[in-house]
């Protein structure tokens, strides 16, 4: 059984996804489907979501017993010692990593501070 879960989401790509799947709630669609066609729908989702955002979990062969696919969005899959877990980044980090401008005061509250 796999269970996707969509927001922001195309009419488009929601009218394909009940072709396959049950929708029980809007956006989340759950269904039973074989492999081949869990990744030709995911193959199909990341395809058309465009700005949206879509997150499918579906059966493994781990200690879990699932396994998770993440689109669109700054929390991704990480393996930390044999157990996926989904992971968001540090928005410092993210700074850090973009090369955004340095933390501190800003040059206007400087000059309001010392009277310039």
């Amino acid at each position: 059984m796999i269970v996707v879960v969509l927001t922001v989401s195309p009419p488009k790509l929601r009218g394909h996804l009940t072709r396959w799947l049950l929708e029980i709630s809007p956006g989340v669609y759950v269904g039973k489907v074989s492999a081949r066609v869990r990744d030709l729908l995911w193959d199909q989702i990341v395809e058309h979501i465009g700005i949206g955002r879509a997150t499918m979990v579906y059966p493994s062969d781990n200690e879990q017993g699932m396994a998770f696919r993440v689109h669109g969005q700054e929390w991704h899959p990480v393996d930390y010692d044999g157990l996926t877990l989904i992971m968001r980044p540090n928005s410092n980090q993210e700074q850090r990593r973009k090369g955004a401008s340095k933390t501190g005061w800003s040059n206007a509250s400087r000059y309001r501070k010392y009277g310039r």
